[in-house]
């Protein structure tokens, strides 16, 4: 029997992205996101209230960093999603993270979150929190992948974000090769 919860904001998974951006002055910022999405080939949709300080980097910049969080680094991550910068403006260093000027983006890489997009701004709509960007480039740090050169998904050790316990999960397990497994019905 199923048990009706109305209208949630509940997903499974849910990402823990951390968006990161450079201030007027040139000041990393970084938030913790987790209502975020690919919207298409080469786009990403988040809903970023326009009262962060990382929006408004993002609006006056053009420019934003998308990183996976980890389990290794959940405690920061969770930090900089508790903390505002317009209240706290290094809390980027106080979460111990350390930037990394993008080649093709103005915005910074997290040095210590290994997998990262590199995205400019397309839009941003005040009214709906919804900010698109084109990415540019992925980022992905050698420590994570495997012998093949792709993304070893245990040596990412990415979390999500569980909103109905409000814990962060980690991810990893193998459940069956996509767009193979369901062959097995034909």
């Amino acid at each position: 029997m199923r048990k009706n919860f109305g209208a949630k904001e509940w997903l499974y998974p849910m990402p823990v992205l951390i968006v990161a951006s450079y201030d007027k002055d040139g000041t990393p910022d970084a938030m913790n996101a987790a209502w975020g999405a690919i919207s298409d080939e080469k786009e990403i949709g988040l809903c970023l209230s326009a009262s962060h300080k990382t929006v408004k980097n993002i609006l006056e910049r053009r420019a934003f960093t998308v990183s996976v969080g980890t389990a290794e680094l959940a405690k920061e991550c969770d930090y900089v999603g508790l903390v505002s910068a317009n209240n706290t403006p290094d809390k980027f260093t106080k979460a111990g993270f350390h930037a990394e000027k993008s080649e093709f983006v103005d915005a910074p890489l997290i040095r210590e979150l290994p997998f990262a997009l590199e995205c400019n701004l397309i839009s941003y709509d005040e009214k709906t929190s919804h900010l698109f960007g084109q990415i540019v480039n992925v980022s992905i740090d050698d420590s994570v992948l495997d012998s093949n050169g792709k993304v070893d998904v245990k040596k990412l050790n990415p979390i999500s974000y569980d909103p109905v316990n409000q814990h962060y999960l980690k991810l990893g397990d193998f459940a069956g090769k996509a767009f193979s497994i369901g062959l097995e019905l034909k």
